[in-house]
């Protein structure tokens, strides 16, 4: 898993946890960046998938 998937995959987890675990204050802010740091996650592998170094090309 690259960096960038990786990063999205924790800030979309801490949001989630932000929103579920949050007394109500913040609204529904958190829930939607964490849908839009998970599709950004899903986006990141696919890419991720798509572009693999293969060392018997050299």
């Amino acid at each position: 898993m690259s960096k960038i998937a990786f990063g999205l995959l924790m800030l979309a987890l801490l949001s989630l946890a932000l929103g579920l675990f949050s007394q109500d204050e913040l609204g529904n802010t958190p829930l939607i960046a964490a849908i839009v740091f998970f599709a950004g996650w899903l986006v990141a592998r696919a890419l991720g998938r798509r572009f693999k170094f293969d060392p018997q090309l050299r």
